[in-house]
């Protein structure tokens, strides 16, 4: 499996796709954000309703928007990357 990942307001975004061997829909989404200052995140998976897919590449693309979204959400949003400690 290729390994898909990119820039973005740098953040370093990898696409995290897991596989589910004998599945129609094998492929579920989801990515790790690391941080400018190093910090990365857990695997955060994309929402239920879209996180199974037929194609790795489409899986893979997805999980790149997905993990776009979120740096937008904490950059312009100010929502967390990182659970807050209880």
């Amino acid at each position: 499996m290729t390994l898909m990942q990119c820039t973005y307001r740098d953040h370093i975004i990898t696409a995290d796709v897991l596989e589910h061997e004998g599945s129609p829909m094998p492929w579920a989404g989801g990515c790790q954000i690391t941080t400018p200052e190093g910090r990365a995140t857990r695997r955060l998976p994309l929402p239920l309703g879209y996180a199974l897919m037929a194609e790795l590449e489409q899986a893979q693309h997805a999980s790149i928007a997905h993990g776009k979204w979120l740096v937008d959400q904490c950059l312009d949003h100010g929502k967390p990357l990182f659970p807050q400690a209880a």
